[in-house]
């Protein structure tokens, strides 16, 4: 068993959202990673595409979702299954949002026009 707690060197600030790391290989879990999503009003993400399944649960407000042509609204008590290597963009509207994310370890991310994939560091 192990307990993970929060720690300022899992977190990760981008342009768009601060990303908290629970759940990591390199925090003693084998098979997942798992991370808190807190994002401000009015922000958007990077479109990109991650080449292992995400299943968002909104935990507080609501984000609107792009991924393979369509756009939807996935608001607090609800939950998003986005499939691996779908683009997908995600943004908030006048009011901030929280999500819990889940996704098998070993990630990498890719955005269109870059040459090379990235891992998420906060899921490493």
């Amino acid at each position: 068993m192990h307990v993970i707690t929060p720690s300022p060197q899992y977190v990760t600030t981008t342009p768009a959202a601060v990303m908290t790391g629970l759940a990591a290989p390199s925090r003693g879990s084998a098979e997942l990673s798992t991370w808190q999503v807190r994002m401000a009003p009015a922000s958007t993400g990077p479109e990109h595409a991650i080449d292992r399944e995400q299943v968002w649960m909104l935990t507080s407000g609501s984000i609107e979702v792009t991924s393979g042509g369509r756009t939807q609204t996935v608001s607090a008590g609800q939950a998003v299954v986005l499939p691996a290597h779908a683009l997908r963009q995600i943004r908030t509207g006048e009011e901030p949002a929280e999500a819990l994310v889940a996704m098998p370890a070993g990630d990498r991310a890719h955005a269109p026009g870059s040459a090379a994939d990235r891992p998420l560091p906060w899921a490493c």
